[in-house]
């Protein structure tokens, strides 16, 4: 009728009602960065924490140890969470654990509150695929390519950028600065999150698969904890294999569980489809890759010059050689979004790989010298700079939105079992091929190299499960409705 009034507009669409997309993005890999800066702060203090803690050294292992296998739970059960009430509501209970636990190990003198911190701190490692899924919830498509790229690769940005800050903060001032410092980031990013980022209505509803989240902790503390304490009980050892046999058990159980379930904790026949299940298996190979050289590079740089291939350089030194490759990871970010919106993301995928195993294979000949070492890590982050930015683009565009958040975050806890296996293969081939060093035992020239063609191989090998990718070209169109996903993509979009 001609004088029906005009409907007022709709709020929840237009762009001038929506939040500046620069602040969003710039916001959440704030938040990912700080998740990830937290992960090396104790690195430095790792030798001093017998003597700051009064307990021995097996005992404040598990500082670290906490938080590897509290990250390995939080991560899927945060995405499928996210997915079920709302991803922004699980990224501000992720900081807040984040802040609490940070607060917690900066009041702490004894092991007892140490662990329970580090534990909290490790909740919060759902971060990342969170941001990954508000990202595409709220962005514009032609914003979404490089955002990603930049969110995914906040996990290595903040890894590489964190060790010289720590160093240098553990050489000049009193150990609890690092997490009052961790404290403050945490809170900063929190109330930037509640402030400026918003909530999307995207949700899958339903309830929550507890058996299943219950099953999958039990697997992966089983698994996790052999892989990362087998080198201390022994490999061949009965709590050792007893925990590995228990693991693959109950994950297998679990597997079972989940294809049987209406409203599983993770869709496995989601992660059976070629794009997703050889995006995670090229994850799990990158995984490897980026923790070997961080591993091996600080170690070649502290070994005492007398060996020969050692540099007898100090921790801060070593922060500062690593540092730059924090910064190479965080520009190849948007020129992988660019090479993935001309020519697909498995090509980038495919780049990134490619690189990383030429900078392992430099590393095997070029170990002599502090900007050899600074070159090799900066050729290997812009490969992982490549690779983190495709597999998000893999992943969300072949999947459905209302599983965006399970989805990544299935990724991410695959590159953290990639990083826990190559973690527990480098300390056994340092155990075993040794030198006598003024009558200790120390990691020998050829243990280093072996460490780094077996990086290389994992890069070829996610070179290789990447070449399975569908050749056709990934996309993700406006409002995060993946191109190429399933016509159930917009089951759980609610209006």
């Amino acid at each position: 009728m001609p004088d029906t009034p005009t409907p007022p507009p709709d709020t929840t669409a237009p762009a001038s009602a929506s939040p500046n997309p620069n602040v969003i993005v710039a916001v959440l890999a704030f938040a990912g960065i700080v998740v990830s800066l937290m992960q090396t702060l104790v690195i430095p203090i790792v030798p001093e924490l017998p003597k700051l803690l009064d307990a021995p050294a097996s005992d404040t292992a598990w500082a670290v140890t906490a938080t590897l296998l509290a990250a390995a739970v939080a991560t899927p059960i945060a995405g499928r969470l996210g997915d079920m009430y709302g991803k922004r509501r699980m990224l501000l209970t992720s900081l807040a654990l984040l802040t609490a636990g940070s607060a917690v190990v900066a009041l702490s003198d004894s092991l007892t509150p140490m662990i329970v911190g580090r534990l909290l701190q490790g909740l919060s490692a759902g971060v990342i695929p969170l941001g990954l899924s508000i990202m595409r919830d709220e962005l514009p498509a032609e914003r979404l390519g490089a955002s990603t790229a930049l969110m995914s690769a906040s996990l290595g940005i903040g890894a590489a950028l964190g060790l010289p800050i720590a160093a240098f903060v553990a050489d000049n001032f009193d150990w609890h600065v690092l997490f009052w410092a961790s404290t403050a980031m945490g809170a900063i990013a929190l109330v930037t999150v509640l402030v400026l980022v918003p909530e999307s209505k995207v949700r899958t509803g339903g309830r929550f698969d507890l058996l299943g989240g219950v099953g999958l902790a039990a697997g992966l503390v089983s698994l996790l904890l052999a892989i990362s304490k087998g080198g201390d009980w022994g490999w061949a050892s009965g709590t050792t294999l007893g925990l590995f046999a228990v693991g693959i058990v109950i994950l297998i159980a679990w597997g079972f569980f989940e294809l049987r379930t209406t409203q599983p904790l993770v869709d496995l026949r989601t992660t059976v489809r070629p794009q997703v299940l050889f995006a995670n298996l090229a994850a799990l190979a990158f995984g490897f890759s980026l923790f070997a050289v961080q591993l091996i590079v600080p170690q070649i740089l502290q070994l005492p010059e007398q060996t020969g291939y050692g540099l007898g350089e100090d921790l801060l030194t070593v922060g500062l050689v690593l540092a730059p490759q924090g910064l190479i990871v965080m520009f190849a970010a948007p020129l992988s979004s660019k090479i993935s919106q001309a020519k697909g993301p498995k090509l980038t995928l495919m780049l990134g790989a490619l690189i990383v195993a030429g900078g392992y294979a430099l590393n095997i000949f070029l170990m002599s010298e502090i900007w050899q070492l600074i070159l090799v890590s900066c050729v290997i982050g812009a490969g992982i700079g490549f690779a983190y930015g495709a597999l998000p683009m893999l992943i969300m565009s072949a999947v459905p939105v209302s599983e965006t958040a399970a989805a990544n975050a299935f990724n991410t806890l695959l590159r953290s079992i990639g990083s826990s296996v190559a973690s527990a293969a480098s300390g056994v081939i340092l155990a075993q091929m040794t030198i006598d060093f003024g009558g200790h035992a120390l990691p020998s020239e050829n243990s280093f190299k072996v460490i780094m063609a077996i990086g290389c191989g994992a890069a070829l090998l996610a070179l290789l499960l990447a070449s399975f990718l569908p050749h056709k070209r990934s996309t993700i169109t406006a409002h995060g409705t993946p191109a190429n996903a399933p016509a159930t993509a917009d089951a759980g979009h609610k209006a």
